[in-house]
């Protein structure tokens, strides 16, 4: 599991305006929270882990491995920072999940002679459907 207290202390916070429409309240006000965190330089991580993010991350980070989210869903500035930090934490999360390696099952044999024999008697039946050869 991961320790969230030690990641929150590695992440940084930018306040901005937000974009689009909404009168006055937009134009004087920073509510718009972007946060980045820096997968490489990253001390909480092993290499291990470091490796398995940047593979599952690689469309969302950038080229020198910083990883920038954005949130301006709300007004408040305060509830901005709390959503976008609660998207972080779940990303890194799913990004961490080692996926369980299939073992590929063996058919029966009970199976495969009942596949063969179900298409003998749909063959032998589309086969009587034919008029009967008199030569």
């Amino acid at each position: 599991m991961i320790e969230e207290e030690a990641l929150l202390q590695e992440l940084s916070f930018k306040a901005v305006r937000s974009s689009g429409s909404g009168g006055q309240h937009v134009n004087k006000v920073s509510s718009k929270i972007e946060l980045t965190f820096n997968l490489n330089t990253s001390l909480i991580f092993s290499e291990e882990e470091k490796e398995r993010l940047q593979n599952k991350l690689k469309h969302r980070l950038t080229k020198d491995g910083l990883l920038i989210l954005q949130c301006d869903e709300s007004r408040s500035q305060h509830k901005n920072k709390e959503l976008v930090i609660k998207r972080f934490l779940e990303l890194i999360r799913l990004g961490l999940i080692v996926p369980k390696k299939r073992i590929p099952t063996k058919i029966p044999k009970a199976v495969i002679k009942k596949r063969l024999k179900d298409k003998r008697n749909l063959s032998d039946k589309k086969a009587n459907r034919k008029k009967p050869d008199i030569d």
